[in-house]
C-alpha cells in the first residue's frame, strides 16, 4: 500500500470515529441515523446526474451492500442504545477485520503475508480489548455489537469485490449510498411515525455526520480497488483509538490504563500493515 493510500485510509478512520460519536451522542439515535441518511440521499441523488453508473457486473454487489448496510444501520442504533461508545464501538469494529480477511480469502482469493496477518490480529485483539472495563465485559450489548461486526465484515467484502467490477469507485460508492440511504426514512416512519423534537444544532450535527460517513467510507471503497480488503479494513478500524479519545473528551467516558495499552497494540498492528 502506498503512503498516500495509507494516509487516506487513516484519515477515513478519524472521520469514521467522528460520525459514530455523533450518532452515539444523539438524543434519538434512530432519528439521528435517519437525518444522516437524508443528507446522504440529497448529495448522492444530485451526484447521480453527473456521475456515471457503475458497470452492470457490479450491480448485484451494489444492491446486496445496500441491503446489508440497512441492517447494519438498525443494528448499530440498537447497539448504541444499550452501551457506551467506548465499549460497543470496539466490539463492533474489532470483530470485523479478521472476518474481512477470511471473506476476502474465500470469495476474492486474496492472500496476505505473515506481517499483514500479524497486523490484522494485533488490531483486532487491541480493538476488542478496548471494550473491557473494570472487572470485565457487560454482556447486555454483546449480541447486537457482534451482529454489527458480522454485518460490517459482510458489506466490506461485498464492496471490495463490487468496486473492482464497477469501473469506477466514485460511481460504485454513489450508487450504493443512494440505494442504502433512501431506506431509512420509510423505516423510521414505520417504526416511530412522528420524529422527535430536535434543536437546530442537533439537526445540523446529524446531517453533517451523514456527509462525513459518506466521505469516510467512500475513501475505504476507493482504497479497496487495489489494496487487500483485510489490510484496508484493519487500518480503518484503528478509528476505535480516536473513538476512545472522543468518548473521553466529549462524552465523559473513562479512558483507563488498559485502554491506553490496547491503543498501543492497535498502533503496532497498524505499523505492521503499513510495512
Amino acid at each position: 500500500m502506498s503512503p498516500f493510500v495509507l494516509a487516506c485510509v487513516m484519515c477515513a478512520a478519524i472521520l469514521h470515529a467522528g460520525w459514530n460519536a455523533v450518532l452515539r451522542g444523539g438524543g434519538d439515535r434512530l432519528w439521528s441515523m435517519t437525518l444522516m441518511m437524508v443528507a446522504v440521499t440529497c448529495v448522492t441523488a444530485t451526484a447521480a446526474m453527473f456521475v456515471p453508473w457503475p458497470n452492470a457486473a457490479s450491480w448485484p454487489y451494489v444492491i446486496a451492500s445496500a441491503v446489508i448496510h440497512t441492517g447494519y444501520n438498525l443494528s448499530l442504533v440498537r447497539t448504541y442504545r444499550v452501551g457506551d461508545l467506548g465499549q460497543t464501538y470496539p466490539i463492533s469494529r474489532g470483530s470485523s477485520p479478521v472476518l474481512v480477511a477470511l471473506g476476502a480469502m474465500i470469495f476474492a482469493h486474496e492472500a496476505i503475508n505473515i506481517v499483514s496477518a500479524l497486523g490484522i490480529l494485533l488490531v483486532s485483539l487491541g480493538i476488542i480489548s478496548l471494550a473491557f472495563q473494570g472487572k470485565g465485559l457487560t454482556a447486555d450489548f454483546l449480541p447486537t455489537a457482534l451482529t454489527t461486526g458480522v454485518l460490517i465484515g459482510a458489506y466490506t467484502v461485498v464492496d471490495g469485490i463490487g468496486v473492482r467490477l464497477s469501473g469506477s469507485s466514485v460511481a460504485y460508492t454513489n450508487s450504493m449510498f443512494l440505494l442504502w440511504s433512501i431506506t431509512m426514512p420509510p423505516i423510521f416512519y414505520a417504526m416511530r411515525g412522528r420524529p422527535p423534537a430536535y434543536t437546530r444544532a442537533q439537526t445540523v450535527m446529524a446531517l453533517t455526520g451523514g456527509l462525513v460517513s459518506l466521505l469516510a467510507y467512500g475513501i475505504v471503497i476507493w482504497a479497496m480497488q487495489d489494496g487487500a480488503m483485510g489490510v484496508v479494513s484493519a487500518l480503518r478500524e484503528t478509528s476505535v483509538v480516536y473513538a476512545a479519545i472522543i468518548g473521553r473528551v466529549f462524552l465523559k467516558e473513562r479512558l483507563s490504563a488498559r485502554r491506553i495499552t490496547s491503543c498501543l497494540a492497535i498502533a503496532m498492528g497498524a505499523a505492521c500493515l503499513a510495512w
